[in-house]
């Protein structure tokens, strides 16, 4: 048994060692990009994300702090709060457990949290309408790699009803399968740093 599913032992080991390797070679690639590759990547995802969210008033988003050369998208945050959108972050309250998605705006207070990252140091408990999630790797079928901690997958499992979920990345995040396992949860739609949209929300 793996997180409550039964899992052959064999294939879940020989799918988590392709995915080690898979995001050392994916955080290699985001190491070769200069700042103002990562920065003209991040506005083809904004602009992308503008298409698929072009009126977010009332709405609220969770967006995300970057950390590991994700790509920054805290101006367009900014500018999803200008007009209207009520805004989250994701904080991890406890090792292995769903986080919260603790409300924030463009100049709120931080504090570093269990895993250093900076969040929130204050701030109501918003349940998201739409989360947008950091790409390390995206496969045809829209399921992610992520980092590693299963924090995203626990987290959108539990969360009821289900946001909508759109993935963010760089443009060479694709591959061909993550080969997922039955708790991963596959995202609704992507934005990579190339603009391309990808899944049923893209038309």
């Amino acid at each position: 048994m793996v997180a409550g599913f039964a899992v052959d032992q064999e294939t879940w080991r020989d799918v988590r060692r392709f995915r080690v390797s898979e995001r050392t070679r994916l955080y290699a690639r985001r190491k070769e990009l200069h700042q103002d590759e990562r920065e003209a990547q991040a506005q083809a995802v904004a602009a992308g994300l503008d298409a698929l969210l072009p009126d977010p008033a009332g709405k609220v988003v969770a967006g995300y702090w970057p950390i590991r050369g994700e790509l920054d998208l805290r101006g367009w945050m900014g500018r999803a709060h200008e007009a209207g959108a009520r805004l989250a972050l994701p904080v991890v309250l406890e090792k292995g457990r769903p986080v919260e998605f603790r409300a924030w705006a463009p100049g709120a207070r931080m504090e570093r949290g269990i895993w250093n990252i900076l969040v929130p140091a204050e701030g109501a408990a918003l349940v998201p309408d739409v989360v947008i999630v950091p790409l390390l790797g995206l496969d045809r079928e829209l399921y992610r790699l992520g980092n590693g901690g299963g924090y995203y997958d626990m987290t959108l499992a539990a969360l009821d009803p289900r946001p909508r979920i759109i993935g963010a990345g760089q443009d060479f995040c694709r591959i061909a399968s993550i080969f997922p396992h039955p708790w991963d949860i596959p995202m609704d739609c992507a934005v990579l740093g190339d603009g391309t949209v990808l899944g049923e929300d893209a038309a």
